[in-house]
């Protein structure tokens, strides 16, 4: 006792500083859970296989609800490169009862209509822990290749052209947020015979959440509204 009242001051600044430093330790833990959770994050993988006819899945395991407005596909080859706006399914016309309506078709009325325009378009809410797809990765490739008019034998283009990569790139809104925010991942596109091998190049899916990037997304995304843009291929004749 007579040492702790001879060093009663230092003790208490010790006992001070200590518990300055639990607080801070404290409230840095609860800072980095508080990023976590309004910090967006979307993934985009392959499913069911690992080949170009496995599924495109993204998910969202943000805390919040992810509106998605835009799915832009990127295919880079040998002579050039494809931009595509993939938000929509392409569905055949009459296939989704559109069209003239056969012997037997079910007739649907016009208030019908949003339910099937949601069964067209992936534009939407995606909730936490959830997930869509967009069909597979062999679908979009020959999408692609169809509307820039290459040749396609199989899974492949005919002629010396190759296809290199594919990138799958996201444009939402993350809850009450007013920025945008971006997700992207680009997979491998391997010629194996006469299949095609998918193989992400990265094990993460590449975020664009800083301020600036939410600021050049936000231009994108008023860009992308005002334009028809639908598919835009950059290619080069071959010689």
């Amino acid at each position: 006792m007579d040492w702790i009242s001879q060093h009663h001051d230092s003790l208490t600044a010790l006992t001070s500083i200590g518990t300055l430093l639990i607080w801070l330790v404290y409230a840095q833990l609860l800072y980095k859970g508080y990023r976590r959770q309004r910090r967006p994050r979307l993934i985009i993988n392959r499913g069911k296989r690992k080949d170009i006819n496995a599924l495109c899945i993204i998910s969202n395991m943000s805390a919040e609800p992810v509106f998605i407005e835009y799915i832009v596909a990127e295919l880079e080859t040998s002579r050039g490169s494809i931009v595509m706006d993939v938000t929509d399914f392409e569905r055949d016309y009459f296939e989704r009862g559109y069209g003239d309506q056969g012997e037997g078709d079910e007739q649907h009325e016009p208030d019908e209509i949003p339910d099937r325009v949601r069964d067209n378009t992936r534009q939407g809410p995606v909730q936490p822990g959830d997930f869509l797809h967009i069909g597979t990765f062999q679908n979009i490739v020959r999408r692609m290749a169809r509307q820039a008019k290459i040749e396609m034998q199989g899974f492949l283009p005919a002629g010396d052209l190759e296809f290199e990569r594919l990138t799958i790139q996201l444009i939402g809104i993350y809850g009450p947020e007013d920025l945008p925010m971006g997700a992207e991942r680009s997979f491998t596109l391997r010629a194996k015979g006469e299949q095609c091998d998918l193989a992400p190049q990265t094990w993460d899916t590449k975020h664009k959440n800083s301020r600036r990037q939410r600021h050049r997304l936000r231009d994108k995304l008023e860009q992308l509204n005002r334009s028809p843009f639908t598919v835009s291929p950059t290619l080069q004749e071959s010689n």
